[in-house]
């Protein structure tokens, strides 16, 4: 997943509405969104190859959902990231626990940005926590994005989708059309305002639109979810490659 973009606790109607778009090599292998057979509670697609899943739900309003942190200099990690949102879950633990658990090893992953929730009658909150940042925090009420390196770095997709979200969220009925439009977005960001990575250039440009296509990597399907005043919680995903 290389993009989202949340509020919480900001709308009188949705005290979660997030969306996101998940950008991967065309040619690896993936589940859509459904319930899974080995853990029925939890709803997200799955990646084939590795396992695990960039984005998911359970029934009982756990949410978790990652990033990989961009840094090509880096070593490669031995675990898969996507078992960061599955281990969350499938285990009964709060996510401010979960995450002093990661962070414990943290170093077995390549670089990644984690986000894991809990809306119930007890919490409505999400917490973060980043193997390339400092220590885990739990987030106050606000509208935030996440791309490839840190929460609320303004690379340009992350602050116009910020924004565009803002504006959003002014009115009083949100349209899901309307937050999908936000993923579809494939403008490129000018080159003197593009981020330096440690990739070529030309990638640095390619990947700079929200929604992204290369001939062989590129946005494979947009989420968005939302939870509701009463916490029931809807997950749409759109699949394109």
């Amino acid at each position: 997943m290389c993009v989202i973009y949340f509020a919480l606790n900001t709308h009188n109607d949705y005290p979660l509405i997030l969306l996101a778009n998940r950008d991967e090599f065309y040619a690896r292998p993936t589940q859509a969104a459904g319930y899974w057979s080995d853990f029925p509670s939890i709803y997200g697609g799955r990646d084939l190859q590795a396992g695990g899943t960039w984005l998911g739900v359970t029934d009982e309003g756990r949410v978790a959902a990652v990033t990989n942190y961009r840094d090509p200099s880096a070593p490669t990690g031995s675990r898969t990231r996507g078992d960061l949102v599955a281990d969350f879950l499938k285990s009964e633990i709060s996510a401010r626990e979960y995450l002093e658990t990661i962070e414990a090893r943290s170093h077995e992953y390549s670089g990644f940005n984690l986000l894991v929730g809990e809306f119930s009658d007890a919490r409505r909150e999400i917490h973060y926590y980043s193997n390339r940042g400092r220590a885990q925090r739990d987030l106050i009420a606000g509208i935030y994005g996440l791309s490839n390196h840190l929460l609320n770095t303004p690379w340009p997709k992350v602050a116009n989708g910020k924004a565009r979200l803002t504006q959003l969220l002014k009115d009083d009925t949100i349209e899901k059309e309307s937050l999908f439009e936000l993923l579809a977005d494939e403008t490129l960001a000018d080159d003197e305002a593009l981020p330096a990575t440690g990739i070529p250039f030309h990638l640095e440009k390619e990947l700079s639109a929200i929604n992204i296509k290369t001939p062989c990597y590129g946005t494979r399907c947009s989420t968005v979810l939302t939870f509701d005043p009463d916490l029931n919680w809807d997950l749409e995903e759109r699949i394109f490659v």
